[in-house]
């Protein structure tokens, strides 16, 4: 995945995050300064993620590709780093027309929904997995607890037909 340059950060400040908006940027301007604050949140994690923001007939082709999975999904996450104790070493497809279907849904920014993908994304690479109810409640937990570190409180456990 061809990235932006980035300014080096130190390992404190969490890891790397970039966004490549391969689709629409309606919402990075909204999207990058959260995506910095979650960096750090993430803190002592280091490593890089890279995002690419795609449309749904990018993710669909990708969901079927990589998942034998027909039809469009919100993300898809590649750990190339294959062990949580690792640096973060990831690459994440969003889908920028799910977020905003999503967040029509709730009346929410399309940034916000599109930061819980990404917020969901690093933690499967950080050992989270979702394939139980009680780990997806955990994972949500998690993800709870970031969103509301950058300052946007709940996003997922905002949606009552999402609770699990």
């Amino acid at each position: 995945m061809e990235e932006p340059s980035q300014p080096d950060r130190p390992p404190s400040a969490g890891p790397a995050i970039h966004v490549q908006w391969i689709t629409g940027s309606a919402h990075a301007a909204e999207l990058e300064p959260l995506i910095g604050t979650l960096a750090a949140s993430l803190a002592p994690r280091t490593g890089e993620a890279r995002v690419r923001v795609v449309d749904d007939a990018e993710m669909a082709t990708a969901h079927e590709r990589y998942r034998d999975i027909p039809g469009t999904t919100d993300v898809l996450t590649f750990d190339l780093a294959g062990n949580a104790s690792a640096p973060l070493d990831a690459d994440v497809l969003v889908c920028i027309d799910e977020a905003e279907r999503q967040a029509n849904e709730r009346g929410i920014p399309a940034a916000h929904e599109l930061l819980l993908y990404i917020t969901h994304a690093i933690l499967h690479c950080s050992g989270y997995n979702d394939d139980t109810e009680a780990n997806a409640a955990a994972m949500h937990a998690r993800e709870d607890e970031l969103l509301t570190a950058v300052g946007i409180g709940p996003v997922y456990a905002a949606s009552p037909e999402r609770a699990r």
